[in-house]
């Protein structure tokens, strides 16, 4: 089965150029390293989780030091800090 990375985030500030930024630069990055989807969900105002899906755990893991650098440049271009992250092998979907 495939395996999900759910992490959650605040922000301090939202704007479409923002979310332009995520759109055209964020997912790409996250989709070069193997993810098969990338979606960011608005939650609140100032707040959003990134759903990213890989085939399984060894795509997910070779990717993990690459998406923890682009974390990290995220954070030092924009107002937001990561708040959680959870990770797992999905026992059922639809």
């Amino acid at each position: 089965m495939s395996y999900i990375s759910v992490s959650h985030w605040d922000t301090t500030d939202w704007t479409d150029a923002m979310e332009g930024l995520a759109r055209d630069k964020y997912v790409p990055m996250v989709m070069a390293l193997g993810a098969q989807s990338v979606d960011m969900v608005r939650t609140g105002d100032l707040s959003f989780l990134v759903v990213t899906k890989y085939a399984d755990q060894a795509a997910a893991e070779v990717a993990q030091a690459k998406i923890d650098a682009i974390r990290d440049e995220a954070t030092e271009e924009l107002p937001m800090q990561m708040t959680s992250v959870h990770r797992g092998s999905t026992f059922a979907s639809g």
